[in-house]
């Protein structure tokens, strides 16, 4: 039994949910989200609250049960907080530079790694070695977080590369020299 699936969520000021067939419209302050269900989940809106429920017990759909209330709930948080993320880069001439709808990131190769920031998304400068991405959908920024980290994943013996803020990396000791 999923506990997740079965938690009643709490719709927040300001935000209006509307269900219509099998797609759920979160609308905002920020902006609009919306989900589509499986034919076996029903979403139900009672005042400000929401619950999610199970029109068949099979194993898909007690799998997506917890999902989609997650999910929800995501959509929710993001449309009256949003969401951010923050990159440093650590290495010698290492840095990012948000440009427009651009990130061009210098990560110790030999041309600089250019890549396209979506539509949902902006990109902050803090300093040449920080950025912070802020969305309203967790899931889009967390993607596009992770792709800008494979750039130049941290490595272990340095600790050069691009890593979330906070991340701890686990550092190892290099090769002894020989007697």
């Amino acid at each position: 039994m999923s506990r997740i699936g079965k938690r009643v969520l709490t719709i927040p000021e300001g935000v209006n949910v509307n269900i219509e067939d099998s797609k759920v419209t979160v609308k905002g302050p920020k902006g609009e989200l919306s989900l589509d269900l499986i034919n076996t989940i029903k979403v139900e809106v009672n005042g400000n609250e929401l619950t999610v429920n199970k029109l068949k017990e099979d194993k898909f759909t007690r799998n997506m049960h917890g999902t989609t209330n997650a999910n929800i709930n995501n959509m929710l948080i993001g449309v009256s907080q949003g969401y951010k993320k923050g990159l440093e880069i650590i290495g010698v001439g290492y840095r990012f530079n948000p440009q427009g709808n651009k990130l061009t990131i210098n990560a110790g190769y030999s041309n600089p790694v250019v890549m396209e920031v979506p539509s949902n998304i902006t990109v902050k400068g803090i300093s040449n070695t920080e950025i912070e991405l802020e969305s309203i959908d967790k899931v889009a920024i967390g993607e596009f977080a992770a792709n800008i980290r494979k750039v130049r994943p941290p490595e272990p013996y340095k600790g050069k590369g691009i890593r979330y803020k906070g991340e701890s990396v686990r550092r190892k000791e290099g090769k002894k020299a020989s007697k």
